[in-house]
């Protein structure tokens, strides 16, 4: 949306955290004539009825639109639609964190003026109000809640994987995919479609675009020896990707492979810990899908302690079980909701027979780890379901496991 849409409206900000407070400074900045006002559950229960005393309504991205009963928009829609400069959008059901803060800093090393924005950089509305110009570049990360009713496209679309989630707030697989593909619905031709070909769905996207469509291929940079502390096959791809951003703006590979040797991995991601006792612990915290805790299983070697559960969104862990069996873990700390569900399914592999912590309770967890995993082998906390059964988030989840896992270890 063009900031002079908004110009003298009567503006109701729906949602008022951190991009909110941005949402809410940069329309005072920028606006002639208009009221703006905000508002936001935790501080007034029915703060949806307010909708209808407003012209036009900027939600935040928690809120489904389906609540929507206003003309309404949000912070994303007005960058894309007011901001300079190249954007990349990077999205994925997992990580887009990581490989957006890749691209970032492959492009800052290669001496690029780039700004990290959205989810895990400044606000994208609060870069609009720095000194900027037409070939600044901004790297987002889109979250399917975002791109549920996007716009616009990215410059550049990156896509790196595509498997169920978020299904409490899209009701269907369908719906999520939909959402997703917004990413690229209003691509032009002269912009890049940059996606994992391992994941038929989005194949298919590409095969129906009229832009530039890229599928991940290996570089000719030797990842394994570039020092870059990201394990696991999954992220060789995520790497793949970001080094195919940067040879769109032809970073040198020298820059390249200085920026892979000084990356610094984001936390909560197959983050070790550290070696107690002669037990080594990854904090994967952000693994909240079975897929995900599949591609941390596939990494790392000797898992012997195991910790799965959470919320329960109605996914299928037989893949995950069968896996686990697979790798005989001796040692499995099962979270509610979900752990009870994840309990039925080992019952039924014959001759599989673990111990099983069932605990809301992450020191008793970690306390259960230490008495019984064996030396030289890993704890893993990679839940394959949300936190919010038990915790605020995962980045809760997973201080609350390195906090105590310090703790004991120290003693």
């Amino acid at each position: 949306m063009k900031i002079e849409e908004l110009n003298n409206k009567k503006i109701l900000i729906l949602g008022y955290g951190k991009e909110g407070q941005s949402t809410e400074q940069y329309l005072k900045a920028t606006l002639t004539g208009s009221s703006i006002d905000h508002t936001d559950k935790k501080n007034e229960p029915l703060y949806l009825e307010r909708q209808k005393d407003y012209d036009i309504i900027i939600k935040t991205p928690s809120i489904p639109k389906e609540l929507m009963t206003q003309k309404y928009t949000t912070a994303t829609n007005i960058f894309f639609g007011n901001g300079k400069g190249i954007i990349i959008g990077v999205t994925g059901t997992k990580g887009k964190s990581t490989t957006s803060s890749l691209i970032y800093h492959i492009l800052k090393t290669g001496g690029k003026q780039a700004h990290l924005v959205g989810n895990i950089g400044n606000p994208a509305l609060s870069e609009l109000m720095k000194p900027y110009g037409g070939d600044d570049i901004f790297v987002m990360e889109l979250s399917s809640y975002q791109l549920d009713d996007i716009h616009y496209s990215p410059h550049i679309s990156v896509v790196l994987n595509l498997f169920p989630e978020h299904m409490n707030y899209h009701g269907e697989v369908k719906n999520y995919y939909d959402a997703k593909k917004n990413i690229v619905r209003n691509v032009k031709k002269e912009d890049y479609f940059i996606y994992n070909p391992k994941y038929p769905e989005l194949k298919r996207w590409a095969s129906g675009l009229h832009c530039h469509t890229l599928p991940f291929i290996p570089s000719s940079i030797p990842i394994a020896d570039s020092g870059l502390s990201l394990q696991g096959e999954h992220n060789k791809e995520n790497i793949q990707s970001a080094i195919m951003v940067a040879g769109l703006f032809h970073i040198s590979k020298e820059d390249i492979v200085k920026a892979l040797k000084t990356f610094k991995p984001l936390p909560h991601r197959l983050e070790n810990v550290g070696t107690f006792q002669g037990i080594t612990f990854y904090d994967d915290a952000i693994s909240t899908t079975p897929e995900s805790t599949i591609a941390a299983l596939q990494t790392l070697k000797d898992v012997d302690t195991l910790f799965l559960g959470g919320e329960d969104r109605g996914y299928n862990f037989l893949s995950l079980v069968n896996i686990i069996a697979e790798k005989r873990i001796k040692n499995i700390v099962l979270f509610p909701d979900s752990g009870k569900k994840i309990h039925a399914l080992i019952k039924t592999k014959s001759g599989y027979l673990p111990r099983i912590l069932e605990t809301k309770d992450m020191e008793k967890a970690v306390r259960f780890a230490f008495t019984h995993t064996k030396k030289k082998n890993i704890c893993l906390l990679s839940t394959a379901s949300p936190s919010y059964s038990v915790w605020k988030n995962f980045e809760e989840k997973g201080d609350l496991f390195k906090l105590y896992v310090r703790s004991y270890g120290k003693n």
